[in-house]
């Protein structure tokens, strides 16, 4: 089975909801024009980053309902989307999120897990932590989503290829900070050996879509890309443009690689589980 995949590299207008729906539809016609069955959007790509005080503002309630959110679920009956946003919950909790539409119905919501509050980052100040991680059922396959910080944890992606994963789509909203050696951007080639070192690890397809543009000092480099299950990549976008990147997949590949490489087979869950089990009661015992 073969697929298409658009990466949606977009820069997000900072609390303009509207600006930043036109935007999407643009891209979801241009995909659509391209025969993208699957586009993938950034980190809080309906908000933009850096919302603080305007969260409660920019914030959708993930349901036909909200005038807002009810126009990308109709966009999807054209194409299955990932989209970032501010998430209001039923209890009135703002939450960092993904959705994945498909044929004008959510199918799943994640909650962004580690909210980084350090150096340029204070996202636990304005947002709840998520507390689930769930694989779901696409007509793709099964699928796995994180945010940015959370695939900088390697617990909750080893979740994620437990719970049947083939699919890990990642999106993020992350900044350039530094050079590193090669005259990139550092945080840039951290983020890339990640992606790769899943793509190999969990022997699976990584689609990581990352934002551009500018905010508050910030520079938000693009370098969206997709890993294939022997952790190469298939394509790595371009730097800091806006671009729609294209690129078939094929999803047989995910038997090829594990027929040669068999670490899912081979995996202990059940030994992982007993020793972290054993590593939290000790700790437990010593307070």
């Amino acid at each position: 089975m073969r697929m298409k995949i658009g990466l949606a590299q977009m820069y997000p207008k900072l609390g303009d909801i509207q600006h930043n729906l036109d935007a999407h539809l643009k891209f979801v016609e241009q995909a659509r024009q391209q025969q993208v069955e699957l586009v993938v959007f950034p980190e809080l790509s309906m908000a933009g980053y850096q919302v603080q005080d305007l969260v409660p503002e920019v914030a959708l309630k993930a349901h036909a309902q909200d005038k807002i959110f009810a126009q990308l679920l109709d966009a999807s009956r054209q194409l299955d989307m990932v989209v970032g946003f501010v998430h209001e919950d039923e209890r009135e909790r703002f939450y960092i999120a993904d959705a994945y539409l498909s044929q004008g119905e959510v199918v799943h919501i994640h909650h962004k897990l580690y909210l980084p509050t350090y150096t340029m980052f204070d996202e636990s100040r304005y947002f709840a932590q998520g507390n689930a991680v769930r694989a779901f059922d696409t007509r793709f396959g099964r699928v796995g989503m994180l945010i940015c910080e959370d695939f900088w944890h390697m617990s909750p992606a080893y979740v994620l290829w437990m719970d049947g994963a083939d699919i890990f789509i990642l999106n993020s909203a992350s900044p350039g900070r530094g050079l590193d050696t090669e005259d990139r951007l550092s945080g840039s080639r951290w983020v890339e050996l990640v992606n790769q070192a899943y793509g190999s690890m969990f022997t699976a397809y990584i689609i990581h879509c990352n934002r551009v543009g500018y905010e508050d000092g910030k520079v938000f480099w693009g370098g969206s890309s997709v890993v294939n299950p022997d952790g190469e990549f298939l394509i790595k976008g371009t730097y800091f443009d806006e671009a729609l990147l294209v690129q078939d997949i094929d999803l047989n590949e995910l038997h090829r690689t594990r027929a040669r490489l068999p670490l899912l087979r081979d995996e202990r869950p059940g030994l992982v589980s007993r020793e972290l089990k054993r590593i939290l009661d000790a700790k437990l015992s010593e307070k």
